[in-house]
């Protein structure tokens, strides 16, 4: 049976609007995503537990504590002012991260918020606190000696910055977990397989040779995060050739998938990793919302098992993967796979 860790307080965070393409449309990361990738996990075999909680510490040790107080506070701060709306939306953003820091809630949500599609709420702070406190429990598992362990977090992580939010993503669970890993003394790699690339995770870790990143995702050309993911991103400073982006065209299948990350894990093993952090997106699958990959179900058994075969311990940690009926599937498929000897 495998180990799992959730925590309900992740639900009081229920984004209400995002823009694509100039449109307002309702934020596809909602808070049924936990019930459908909860009940499939548990038909995977998973054993869940609730986390404990960690403290500030591991988050400080990725995110700025400038960061986290605005995180923290600026809903109430934006919500005294006159007309505000319900939620937390950026409608201007600094020309460089070099300009001066503001004082006031508007400029701090522009420069703290990459984009219109990390919208935060009255409960928002509260279940990204509860979401990385997740990802640290389940990284205590595999600390403890499972060969594998499932962290179902909600809101995901893996595109915000050390002080920047976006594409639904507030802290940046997989890389908490990450150094919690490597102040452990373990040798930790992230690879991240959702559909977007985690422009966040790289950010983090792109002049530092102590933690790899590898990730596997659609062509940022003409999609999600744009100017994140090309292959010539290979880090810099100290970290020059500690990232590796493989970047796929739309279309994209199970094959194709499995030959990328037949690539991924090899630059891994290459690297001396002794632990892992998966970045799991289900949003490759065929029928997700956002239309770019044809990975199948049966596919994601075999990412998972490819995986596995790589003989290190695994944190997996839940990114994308949105609304559709083939969501559930999709994770019992990966997590079977994963469990496969």
């Amino acid at each position: 049976m495998m180990k799992a860790v959730l925590d309900a307080r992740q639900s009081v965070h229920d984004p209400k609007h995002a823009l694509l393409s100039g449109k307002v449309i309702q934020c596809r990361e909602q808070p049924e995503r936990i019930d459908v990738l909860h009940k499939a996990a548990v038909a995977a075999g998973c054993e869940f537990s609730p986390p404990r909680d960690h403290g500030r510490a591991p988050l400080a040790a990725i995110h700025s504590p400038e960061y986290l107080a605005f995180l923290e506070t600026i809903h109430q701060r934006w919500s005294r002012l006159k007309d505000a709306s319900n939620e937390v939306i950026p409608n201007i953003h600094p020309a460089n991260r070099s300009c001066s820091y503001p004082t006031g809630p508007v400029g701090q949500a522009g420069y703290h918020q990459a984009d219109t599609a990390c919208p935060i709420a009255a409960g928002t702070w509260d279940a990204a606190y509860w979401s990385a406190q997740t990802a640290l429990s389940a990284a205590d598992l595999v600390m403890d000696g499972a060969d594998a362990a499932y962290a179902l977090c909600r809101p995901p992580g893996h595109h915000a910055f050390g002080d920047l939010a976006g594409g639904f993503c507030y802290l940046n669970n997989a890389a908490i977990a990450a150094q919690h890993f490597l102040m452990a003394g373990f040798r930790p790699a992230i690879m991240d397989i959702d559909v977007h690339h985690g422009n966040g995770t790289q950010g983090i870790f792109y002049d530092r040779d102590d933690i790899l990143t590898v990730s596997i995702h659609g062509d940022p050309a003409n999609f999600y995060p744009f100017f994140w993911g090309h292959a010539a991103e290979r880090g810099t400073g100290r970290g020059l050739g500690y990232n590796l982006n493989i970047p796929l065209p739309f279309g994209t299948d199970d094959a194709a998938f499995l030959i990328a990350l037949e690539t991924a894990l090899h630059r891994i093993k290459t690297n001396g990793s002794n632990v892992l952090v998966v970045s799991v997106g289900l949003d490759p699958h065929e029928d997700d919302p956002f239309e770019a990959f044809k990975v199948t179900t049966p596919g994601f058994a075999r990412i998972g098992a490819a995986i596995t075969a790589l003989g290190l311990p695994a944190l997996h940690v839940q990114e994308g993967g949105y609304l559709q009926p083939a969501l559930g599937d999709n994770l019992t498929s990966f997590l079977r796979g994963v469990q496969r000897k």
